[in-house]
């Protein structure tokens, strides 16, 4: 009895891990900003810049996937002082919605990589949300809005800015 239980659940492992597994790149437009707490030290313009990355599509089923990504994207504010660009990691949870549409949740976490004792943590955690729209059978477009959830300053400085962020793209799987 014990044989056949351990048989059953090793063959429901298998199939778990079995899932199909697609692999992309996306890159697009992002509209980024800093969304100070009170009233900003400076002139608060958006930074209108690129995004760039890969990902993996771990379906679990028709409706549910996992997509670990790995991205650059330029973020942060106009001023060149405030110019935050990130290697960022989004892990997301997509759910389809219809046979063309599907709707994405996850944390993301971000290194800096153009500065070093710019007064910004070298470290950003943020929260993504997005759509993406199924154009063919590889290629997709997508809209993402990410919120940073900790401040991007370091935390001797007198004022906190969160990050935020939209991104508007175009991806395809291999």
């Amino acid at each position: 009895m014990k044989k056949t239980v351990l048989i059953i659940l090793l063959g429901f492992s298998f199939y778990g891990f079995s899932q199909e597994v697609k692999y992309g790149v996306r890159g697009g437009y992002t509209i980024s900003n800093l969304d100070f707490e009170g009233t900003p030290t400076m002139d608060n313009k958006h930074r209108n810049s690129i995004y760039i990355g890969f990902f993996g599509d771990i379906r679990f089923s028709k409706t549910v996937s996992l997509v670990p990504e790995l991205q650059f994207s330029a973020e942060g504010a106009k001023v060149e002082a405030y110019h935050l660009d990130y290697i960022q990691a989004p892990v997301l949870f997509k759910f389809r919605l219809s046979e063309k549409i599907r709707f994405a949740l996850g944390p993301q976490v971000g290194l800096k990589v153009n500065k070093v004792d710019d007064a910004a943590k070298n470290m950003g955690y943020s929260g993504v949300a997005g759509i993406e729209y199924k154009l063919s059978h590889m290629l997709f477009a997508d809209l993402r809005y990410t919120y940073g959830i900790t401040n991007v300053f370091d935390d001797y400085l007198p004022f906190e800015a969160k990050n935020t962020n939209i991104q508007i793209g175009i991806g395809y799987k291999f």
